[in-house]
């Protein structure tokens, strides 16, 4: 186990202690909090989350949501992406119910960019677990990757994503017009914010 200074969190590095081509999961640890690779004894847990109409609306999850998705993401997707070096998701779990609080990531923009996502199961947020776990993983990003930036992007009107990302110290940037359609078709505007190394 790792801390980061000034920090109270804790992370386990790849046995080697350095980031390599292919990273292996790695478990970060909060006060409240517990951060590792999601497992297949996740996926119940990941179907019933991604449920929410606000997870659906705001997040490019299939519509709608079947728990082979969520079979297919555990197993096959978020393995393989941590595998090919691009994106690092952990499941965040509280340490005293082992209740999934939501799905945190880092995913590879360009050389030194990374762009922070994340959604939280509408009965754990408001608690300040997302500001929680979405720090502890660019705690660790800062130590372990090759990171000057980490951007934040969310669809405008989701006040809850922009909330986190202001607690954590993102500067919101702008707000582009029509930068994608979401799942009901139509595009909409985006919030981007950056994060720059401390």
């Amino acid at each position: 186990m790792c801390a980061v200074p000034g920090r109270d969190i804790r992370w386990s590095p790849p046995a080697d202690g350095r980031h390599t081509a292919v990273m292996d999961p790695v478990t970060l640890e909060t006060d409240r909090l517990a951060l590792r690779a999601f497992t297949p004894a996740d996926v119940d847990a990941v179907h019933e989350a991604c449920q929410d109409e606000d997870i659906q609306f705001y997040t490019p999850v299939p519509v709608p949501y079947r728990r082979t998705d969520a079979e297919k993401l555990v197993g096959e997707t978020l393995p393989a992406q941590w595998a090919e070096d691009r994106d690092y998701t952990l499941g965040a779990f509280r340490k005293d119910t082992g209740v999934l609080v939501g799905s945190y990531c880092l995913t590879l923009i360009s050389r030194g960019v990374w762009e922070l996502g994340y959604w939280a199961v509408r009965g754990q947020r408001g608690r300040g677990y997302s500001v929680e776990a979405a720090r502890a993983l660019c705690d660790w990003g800062w130590a372990t990757l090759d990171v000057h930036r980490i951007e934040w992007w969310a669809m405008a009107g989701n006040t809850g994503s922009r909330a986190v990302a202001e607690k954590l110290g993102f500067t919101v940037e702008g707000t582009l017009r029509n930068r994608g359609i979401a799942n009901d078709g139509k595009p909409h505007d985006w919030w981007v914010g950056g994060l720059l190394r401390p």
